[in-house]
């Protein structure tokens, strides 16, 4: 946590006392509050009160991008995963109502737990890091075979056309908090534009950001007890949350960048980027896709139009964190490049 006492200032906390005391069973306060530093697009809180921890996710202030930071989404669908093989926080309760803390909002349950900023995974035995991974694909096939219409979701998302539909959404939203001309994600969009695959049925739960540093494990096991930050989540492709994770692979080592590009996996017991595409379509019983290095340069081209979007909010000054805002907001030409030469592969 970024421990931002004027960030958790602006939080009214007597509202959220007020609500939470009214729809949380067991709840007592009083409360206080400690912003996460992650948590880019939704300003993310740890809240203590005598009752114990818990989170609350909210809107950010300010004019927002039509459908963008969907609090309302995130907390359905990880209500409706509750006690299946993917493993969620407890929802606790959503505010709808913007005029009690300026933006709707959710509380959920605090869970305790490692979270991994570096997919390096320092710090662990190259056992523990094997077991990471492994406990990362296995969830990840999980939520691909999840039954959509068991959980309640199969409203979710709009069928079909999957890809067609997000090249066309997230090329509006770039243009929409565009800065300035980046040549590279210019070529990117329209090879995309021109490379989408036919439909080919494959419709699945997807998560929309699915890497390590949105996952909570347990402190002792290499375990997942829960998946966090589900704003992209829709009815999808499933190869697309696949083609998320296998970015990591292809991205430099560091704060920003966060990959494993150029990284001795073996000596640290890290699977390569094809081990862990096997592995996961073995686990799903499925084949790669003959289009892959669409998804990839696709997942590329949609991080580097949520990166200007967090970069046009820090100018704006409704980022949760501007500086960080600043820092994401450089890479984005690096995501549109390392796009385009996937797109020139695959041309």
């Amino acid at each position: 946590m970024d421990g931002d006492a004027s960030a958790a200032a602006r939080l009214d906390l007597a509202a959220v006392e007020q609500f939470m005391r009214a729809e949380i069973p067991g709840f007592q306060g009083p409360l206080q509050a400690e912003k996460f530093a992650t948590g880019q697009s939704n300003p993310t809180f740890k809240l203590e009160s005598s009752s114990g921890a818990y989170v609350l996710r909210r809107k950010p202030p300010g004019e927002l991008l039509k459908s963008a930071h969907a609090v309302d989404r995130e907390f359905r669908v990880q209500k409706a995963l509750a006690g299946s093989a993917v493993p969620a926080p407890e929802m606790l309760a959503l505010c709808e109502d913007d005029a009690v803390i300026g933006s709707m909002f959710y509380v959920m349950s605090y869970a305790p737990g490692r979270n991994f900023n570096d997919p390096r995974l320092p710090g662990l035995s190259t056992e523990e890091r094997g077991a990471i991974y492994g406990e990362m694909n296995r969830v990840l096939a999980a939520l691909h075979d999840v039954d959509v219409a068991a959980a309640g979701l199969s409203d979710y998302g709009r069928p079909g056309n999957y890809y067609a539909r997000q090249v066309s959404r997230w090329s509006k939203q770039y243009r929409a908090s565009e800065t300035e001309t980046i040549a590279e994600m210019d070529a990117l969009i329209a090879w995309l534009e021109l490379h989408t695959p036919e439909d080919d049925g494959a419709v699945g739960l997807v998560h929309g950001d699915y890497r390590i540093d949105n996952m909570i494990f347990a402190t002792d096991a290499p375990r997942l007890v829960a998946v966090l930050d589900w704003e992209l989540s829709t009815l999808g492709h499933p190869f697309a949350d696949l083609a998320q994770q296998c970015m990591q692979w292809r991205m430099p080592p560091g704060d920003e960048g966060r990959g494993l590009e150029g990284v001795d996996r073996a000596r640290l017991g890290l699977p390569g980027e094809a081990d862990y595409v096997e592995r996961y379509c073995a686990r799903r019983g499925v084949e790669l896709v003959s289009y892959f290095d669409f998804c990839i340069a696709f997942s590329f081209f949609r991080m580097a139009a949520i990166l200007q979007g967090v970069k046009r909010r820090g100018l704006d000054g409704n980022a949760s964190n501007p500086e960080r805002a600043a820092r994401m907001g450089a890479f984005v030409p690096e995501y549109a490049r390392r796009g385009a030469v996937v797109a020139e592969r695959g041309a």
